[in-house]
């Protein structure tokens, strides 16, 4: 008997790694596909892989928008051929106890150089969907003193304002 539950629980921790590795390559696939798709302008492929509640965070620190508004804002990137081109240069997935839910952070060679997506995804309905994803960019340690002053006069209107409530 004890062998049998030997055996059997060596089948069942052989499936579970690669059902991990499955999901990792089912999210990477996601993510791969939805940023090569702002790189070839494909706004319905693009959106698509954003679930319906999905908020997406830009470098900017005024931009947080749900999905209609980032739409909105998108469209006339995309509208010119060419939205974003994004690479992944390195990735990191982690999942719920339940495997529904992904984080992922990635570095990203773009055209602002390396910036960092950090997002959440949700399997719904047999695939994963983008629920929440923040794209920053990097600053280099050593470099922060010579940035903050680039931006602190635009930064410190904004600070003001959602101090105020505006």
């Amino acid at each position: 008997m004890k062998k049998h539950t030997v055996i059997f629980l060596s089948f069942l921790s052989v499936q579970l790694c690669f059902s991990q590795v499955r999901d990792t390559t089912a999210i990477t696939n996601t993510l791969d596909k939805w940023h090569f798709s702002a790189s070839r302008a494909d706004f319905k492929a693009y959106f698509d892989l954003l679930h319906t509640e999905s908020i997406f965070i830009g470098t900017d620190a005024t931009e947080r928008w749900n999905k209609s508004e980032f739409m909105v804002y998108a469209k006339p990137h995309f509208d010119k051929g060419r939205a974003w081109d994004f690479k992944s240069l390195a990735r990191f997935v982690n999942f719920s106890t339940d495997g529904q839910t992904a984080w992922v952070d990635e570095l990203l060679d773009t055209q602002m150089k390396i910036c960092r997506g950090s997002g959440v995804l949700v399997m719904e309905e047999d695939k994963w969907l983008i629920k929440h994803y923040v794209l920053s960019m990097t600053i280099p340690n050593d470099m922060v003193d010579k940035i903050v002053p680039l931006k602190a006069l635009q930064e410190d209107k904004i600070i003001e304002q959602i101090r105020l409530g505006k």
